[in-house]
């Protein structure tokens, strides 16, 4: 089998850099998402969507996370599953709950933004049906962990759950392209290039440049939590066990 990366098998090395970088990362979140807010307020309004365009710029970067987060969370359970490395699980544990925020809020703000464009809040629509998928695979995966006494048996089932829903992943990502969809095409990330104007473009990247930030910060601090936690029972373990 192939060695376990070496940030898996030292804990203490991940503790003095997140220490760090947390802050840091968060920091920066707030940096950028004032500049992107300003910018995105600054904004014209769009010919055909008016002011409700300015919705894009906290329902797209959400989107994009919400897959990104997944991505994380898939990994770190390939990572768990296949070297049954503590670290690799707590970062399983820690991202669920935050890309289960952000598919939440990309699913809220898409129906605010979809009732003026569509006339209607919801469309069981090919994109919008997968992100909901996402959504309950994510709230699956939080489920499953918390019903599960046994710590190691929860880990194992999880990872196999959230590995089970990279299977989405493509789905949510080409889902406009392999079904007829109500919801637009790609904008940003396309061969030809963005076909939005910069106007709009800069304050879009900004701010996913922001959410990003901001999930390495929170993603960060809740992994520390979960080391301290993991320290903890096992400390009252010992303690226990020496006055037994």
């Amino acid at each position: 089998m192939v060695p376990a990366p070496a940030f898996l098998t030292n804990p203490e090395r991940f503790m003095a850099f997140s220490r760090w970088a947390a802050p840091l990362l968060g920091v920066l979140a707030a940096a950028l998402a004032i500049v992107g807010l300003w910018l995105a307020f600054a904004a014209p309004e769009d010919y055909q969507q008016g002011d409700t365009v300015r919705i894009m710029f906290i329902h797209v970067p959400a989107a994009w996370m919400s897959l990104f987060v997944y991505l994380c969370l898939g990994g770190a359970s390939l990572l768990a599953l296949v070297y049954r490395h503590a670290l690799a699980d707590a970062a399983a544990l820690a991202a669920a709950p935050l890309g289960a925020a952000f598919t939440f809020l990309a699913l809220a703000t898409g129906s605010l933004w979809g009732r003026p464009m569509w006339g209607t809040w919801w469309v069981w629509d090919a994109r919008l049906t997968s992100v909901l998928v996402l959504f309950l695979f994510y709230v699956a995966y939080i489920a499953l962990r918390g019903a599960m006494d046994d710590e190691a048996k929860g880990a194992r089932a999880g990872a196999i759950l959230a590995l089970v829903g990279l299977v989405n992943l493509p789905v949510v990502h080409w889902s406009v392209e392999w079904w007829n969809s109500l919801h637009q095409g790609a904008s940003v990330l396309r061969t030809e290039g963005p076909a939005m104007p910069p106007v709009y473009l800069w304050p879009l990247l900004l701010m996913s440049l922001a959410y990003m930030s901001a999930f390495g910060s929170l993603w960060l601090v809740r992994i520390r939590a979960e080391v301290w936690r993991r320290r903890a029972d096992v400390r009252a373990l010992r303690a226990a066990r020496a006055q037994a």
